[in-house]
């Protein structure tokens, strides 16, 4: 951790008024970064609600945290608050950057603008979001490309995505997340152990991991349909344990709501899961899958990688960037899932070779290197050490 009076604070604002409240997502690449930051030696302004102040600033105490005012906290309010009043807390701090991490900025800010866009599945995947929801985002999509000076996003296919449908944008950086690896470490056999105990699991017959909102692209209706017709080939197959919040995905929902979370069950739904039992939870199963197909990046695979459980996901997108060569893939569909989880279960010398591979590759995302290209971002191209826009 850097040592405060030894840099000072960046004229830079980051806007993190937008953590959700199940701290997924978004909450987790803000941690990410800000922690990053810190490792890089940068210090830099943050305003969060209040509500979240207790949870992000102990992740990264050296930043300068504001508090925003109590309508941030709501959303419809929040987002007239950043219209009107962002530009002025940027302008009181003296911040000439200004950082929105999740797609709206303020359009008065007249500072260096730089802003953060996930993915492109909005344009791409329109079926899977609301009608009001999906042009909401791409008219702020399409306003980004035009008015930021810089597109943050996680993944070259994001960035060549958003080109493909909004436009080339002024600059562009692509800035990998990164993987805390004292959360998502290898798990010890005592705490995969207990883990399992308290959720009444077996070890010996071990289980099948997703971790991840529940939603149309992350195809877990077909998951479950392709684990039933897997079990019922080879009775081998290990449960499946379902982790995260139910999105709106009705079909997969209605699923996992009859399927509830009864020990011994063939499918359980956990809910949201602590974040000190994910190590054991992605590491202690027999392998995990993630047959998304549409990701931005793909942070669930990078920290099941990291926990040395064996993935098997989709070729889609942003996965094969973050996954390379250390998971395997099925085409995310009831016949490849099938084929993928039948595969797996019957070349167990073929997860512990994922283990080690993807535990070794999830070493090469740190959010040091993630923040890196943020500072990237933030300088002025006149300012820039040799940084290629």
């Amino acid at each position: 951790m850097s040592d405060r009076t030894e840099s000072a604070v960046l004229p830079v604002l980051l806007d993190a008024t937008s953590i959700p409240p199940n701290k997924g997502g978004v909450a987790r690449y803000l941690a990410g970064l800000l922690s990053g930051l810190t490792d890089a030696g940068a210090r830099i302004h943050v305003v969060v609600k209040a509500e979240d102040l207790s949870w992000l600033s102990p992740q990264a105490p050296d930043h300068e945290y504001v508090t925003a005012p109590g309508i941030a906290s709501s959303r419809p309010l929040r987002l007239l608050w950043e219209q009107l009043g962002l530009p002025l807390l940027a302008r009181r701090l003296g911040a000439t950057t200004l950082h929105s991490p999740h797609y709206t900025f303020p359009l008065a800010f007249t500072g260096r603008r730089v802003v953060t866009v996930h993915d492109a599945t909005f344009f791409s995947r329109p079926a899977d979001h609301s009608p009001l929801k999906r042009s909401f985002f791409t008219s702020w999509m399409r306003l980004a490309r035009r008015l930021a000076d810089v597109i943050v996003t996680p993944s070259r296919a994001t960035a060549d995505e958003m080109e493909r449908f909004a436009g080339r944008a002024r600059a562009t950086r692509v800035a990998l997340h990164g993987v805390d690896p004292d959360v998502f470490h290898l798990p010890s056999h005592d705490e995969v152990t207990r883990f399992a105990r308290r959720l009444d699991a077996s070890t010996a017959d071990g289980w099948i991991a997703f971790l991840g909102t529940v939603e149309p692209r992350k195809n877990v209706a077909a998951l479950i349909r392709a684990h039933e017709r897997a079990r019922s080939i080879d009775p081998a197959v290990p449960p499946l344990l379902v982790a995260g919040g139910l999105g709106w995905d009705d079909e997969a929902a209605a699923l996992l709501t009859a399927a509830g979370n009864t020990p011994g069950a063939p499918v359980r739904y956990l809910g949201y899961l602590d974040l000190d039992d994910l190590a054991a939870f992605l590491g202690g199963a027999s392998f995990v899958v993630y047959p998304s197909s549409a990701e931005g990046f793909g942070l669930p695979v990078l920290e099941a990688m990291s926990t040395g459980g064996a993935v098997l996901t989709a070729p889609r997108l942003a996965i094969p960037e973050v996954g390379g060569d250390a998971v395997d893939y099925a085409e995310p569909t009831v016949d490849g899932i099938e084929q993928g989880i039948l595969r797996l279960v019957q070349d167990p010398a073929r997860r512990r070779e994922l283990s080690g591979l993807g535990s070794d590759r999830a070493r090469l995302f740190t959010w040091k290197a993630c923040a890196d290209e943020h500072l990237r971002a933030y300088e002025r191209p006149d300012k820039a050490k040799g940084a290629t826009l």
